[in-house]
């Protein structure tokens, strides 16, 4: 057994996030590492240290790979189950989601738009037209956790760059798993979020309970470094989720609880079980909140800074004009120095971000070999 203990299947795994997380705490130095600096820049957004500049919504890109096996048609879901996901994506990370008027009162202040959009790719690795979708059928008659859906080399499909799009991968997946997703810092080859076929989107064949899409929102948090809201202490109540204005809570919940729900002496309100990175029906889960996206800020802005500085860098240039001047008023004020002061400043914390888990890596190593490098 090693410090962090070995990943074990959960009794009700409808996600596997954690266990990834735990396998590869285990088994990788480099991962333990930029972990470290990721939790130690969402603690400076957290306590005011740092803040994000971030004031305009960003647009991620998205490839969707639909591994299917051909004896199971179904399983090859319809470009229309697959637009009704980046819809409710939209929608959930905007809070603009329909049913964001349930939050109970006391928690009203604290929900939050993300200011994240999603959308399928329109240009592939190559710089070629896409319509953000890969079809890739394989012998394999479902999928657990262990990544095989992520290389066609254990019949799933390989990943396009994953510091410039967001990878998901729709498939049968065995037992009773929904989906799950890598936190930021790990392997590139293995990047991204994998969703049940019948979890993913709300037309084609997703089936209620989990018909309404919050699966890829739930997922997708993880993948922007959340944890499940109860800090997945088996009940203990001595661990959380590392955000300030969620409560703590002893475990998961499930189907459509009643508010209030008290545990961990988290009364009067109790737990927010209606937050996406609880396990609740989706039915039941309709919110993030101000702390979760700072820690979200912390992480697009570091780990996953790529994607916005990509975003700035994919944008249509001004139209020609006849004067310095005139090519200057042809993008918003607001705009253009905001655009070039954040990549800058993106570019230059990703470089630091670099250099300190190079330098944890370093003195991991020396302690392993003796070597101070005094």
């Amino acid at each position: 057994m090693t410090e962090y203990g070995s990943p074990q299947p959960p009794s009700r795994d409808l996600c596997a996030t954690m266990l990834v997380h735990r396998q590869l705490l285990n088994e990788s130095m480099t991962y333990r590492s930029r972990r470290a600096a990721i939790e130690n820049r969402a603690l400076q957004y957290e306590r005011g240290r740092r803040a994000s500049l971030r004031t305009e919504v960003v647009t991620l890109p998205v490839v969707v790979h639909v591994v299917y096996n051909p004896k199971t048609p179904e399983l090859n879901i319809g470009d229309a189950q697959i637009h009704s996901q980046i819809e409710v994506l939209n929608k959930d990370f905007r809070a603009t989601n329909s049913d964001v008027g349930n939050v109970p009162a006391v928690w009203k202040p604290l929900v939050a738009d993300i200011k994240v959009e999603f959308q399928l790719a329109t240009l592939d690795p190559n710089g070629e037209p896409t319509d953000g979708i890969i079809r890739v059928p394989t012998d394999q008659l479902s999928f657990s956790w262990d990544n095989g859906v992520k290389a066609s080399a254990t019949g799933g499909s390989d990943p396009w760059p994953s510091d410039q799009y967001l990878n998901m991968w729709v498939c049968q997946l065995g037992g009773s798993l929904l989906g799950y997703a890598q936190f930021p810092g790990g392997p590139p080859q293995t990047d991204g979020v994998v969703i049940l076929h019948s979890a993913f989107g709300t037309t084609g064949t997703a089936a209620a309970p989990f018909d309404g899409g919050r699966t890829a929102t739930h997922e997708i948090g993880h993948w922007l470094d959340l944890y499940h809201i109860w800090g997945d202490d088996d009940g203990a109540c001595t661990s959380d989720d590392k955000v300030a204005d969620t409560p703590n809570q002893a475990d998961s919940n499930t189907g459509v609880p009643t508010f209030p729900r008290i545990t961990c002496d988290n009364g009067p309100h109790g737990d927010m079980f209606m937050n996406y990175m609880d396990y609740t029906d989706d039915a039941a889960m309709f919110m993030f909140t101000q702390g979760q996206a700072t820690r979200m800020n912390a992480c697009l802005e570091g780990t996953r800074a790529s994607l916005l500085v990509g975003q700035v860098m994919r944008m249509p240039a001004p139209a020609a004009a006849t004067s310095p001047a005139a090519a200057v008023a042809a993008v918003p004020a607001q705009q253009q120095p905001a655009h070039n002061g954040e990549v800058e400043r993106l570019l230059h914390d990703s470089e630091r971000l670099t250099n300190e888990i190079l330098t944890d890596i370093r003195s991991a190593l020396g302690l392993v070999t003796g070597d101070t490098g005094k």
